[in-house]
């Protein structure tokens, strides 16, 4: 029986892993963390690491069995509480060098059925235990990545009419090409990809735009830029010195927005999968650069439990472009993945913001990337809000309007 996960493409994913996404160098630990069905990438990460050079490769697993156990039988006052601990290890370990890789993988939906007010719970307990580890990673203190493994619930959400090893095949298909696997050498493919992207990003910085105007159906957003914003896109210099690719795959190119400086009206183009959640149908208010109204057509408790995590969860922490010629827009489908969900579109992040997209933010403290207007909450959630319909005017420093995109189209 032919297994649905071609298993040369997936040893090029576990290369370009850490060739291209960690650039792991000889000698640095990497803490790696993944659900149990993406054992065969795991195992395949582990030995393209130490082929690498690691030092010492740890993985941390998760499991869908176990995660229901809790909603399903755990006391009610365990999900007010999440293992601090590891992640304060966590937190050390990049402190001292280690290198972060996460898998993505699992049941989008596992928790759905679940009761929501203990998923919000349970959701808030991790956001803010998270903190220290996730800190570390928005200031890029280490180099790190995420690539992506076609679990079969997943793979069963995205193509429901297949039978699982078709429907397997078909994720697995998807995310070599998006990531780039599929391609005769994968690492210059990447080189070529990242040069593309840069150019966008530097033609962006030399703009140096106020804003960005959003416009379209139930769309009119003014989203202000931080001041001293920085554009990023695809590979990125850590404060370690190594240059890393953050995702797998990669289409945008972002920077942070101004938390104070955010007007209007805003829908989302594609639902959002939050921790087996699917959010439908968003549309939201912004004044004074506050979510103030927020609605959906499902999951909306959910939505509105996340924008009560703390006062940063209804502020911005990212913008990002992406052209509707992206191939994960032109794939047609709906990967229920935020990883690649927001490559499909140009989005917005609510939440934390990257130190890194300020100019000189690797030498800011926390208070010197509030005064320019960055953003500082427990959560950072990006989700997606272009399409062909969606029109995008940089607003100048003197108010003068520059097309950046129109109809999803780079302008």
């Amino acid at each position: 029986m032919t297994d649905p996960v071609d298993p040369v493409k997936l040893d090029r994913l576990a290369e370009v892993a850490v060739r291209v996404g960690l650039n792991l160098q000889p000698g640095q630990d990497l803490i790696l963390t993944a659900p149990v069905s993406a054992l065969p990438l795991v195992r395949r990460i582990a030995e393209h690491a130490y082929r690498a050079g690691a030092g010492l490769v740890t993985p941390i697993l998760s499991d869908d069995a176990v995660t229901l156990a809790r909603y399903r039988h755990g006391q009610d006052i365990g999900f007010d509480h999440a293992a601090g601990w590891l992640f304060d290890g966590m937190a050390r370990a990049y402190d001292q060098g280690a290198a972060r890789l996460a898998v993505a993988g699992g049941d989008p939906m596992l928790l759905s059925a679940e009761d929501p007010e203990k998923v919000a719970r349970a959701n808030k307990a991790m956001a803010l235990a998270y903190t220290p580890a996730r800190e570390r990673i928005t200031r890029f203190a280490t180099n790190w990545t995420i690539v992506a493994w076609p679990d079969l619930a997943w793979a069963k959400l995205v193509s429901p009419d297949l039978d699982d090893d078709a429907a397997q095949k078909r994720l697995a298909e998807a995310i070599f090409a998006a990531s780039r696997v599929d391609a005769a050498d994968p690492v210059a493919a990447w080189a070529a990809h990242n040069a593309t992207l840069n150019h966008r990003s530097a033609w962006l910085d030399g703009q140096n735009f106020a804003a960005l105007h959003f416009t379209g159906p139930g769309t009119d957003l003014t989203v202000g830029l931080a001041e001293g914003h920085k554009w990023l896109a695809g590979a990125t210099e850590a404060q370690n010195g190594i240059t890393c690719n953050p995702n797998i795959p990669t289409e945008e190119v972002f920077t942070t927005p101004h938390r104070l400086r955010v007007e209007g009206t805003v829908c989302a183009t594609k639902p959002l999968s939050h921790q087996g959640t699917l959010i439908e149908d968003i549309a939201v208010r912004f004044e004074g650069g506050r979510i103030v109204e927020a609605r959906a057509s499902k999951g909306e408790a959910v939505l509105k439990k996340v924008l009560d995590t703390d006062e940063g969860a209804r502020r911005l922490g990212e913008v990002a472009l992406v052209p509707q010629a992206s191939p994960i827009a032109q794939s047609g489908l709906l990967f229920y993945n935020t990883l690649f969900d927001e490559n499909a579109a140009s989005h917005i992040a609510l939440g934390q913001c990257y130190a890194t997209c300020f100019h000189g933010g690797e030498k800011m403290d926390a208070g010197e990337i509030a005064r320019r207007g960055g953003n500082a909450s427990a959560i950072h959630i990006d989700w997606m809000i272009g399409s062909g319909q969606i029109d995008i005017d940089g607003v100048t420093q003197d108010g003068a309007r520059v097309p950046v995109m129109r109809q999803g189209a780079w302008a």
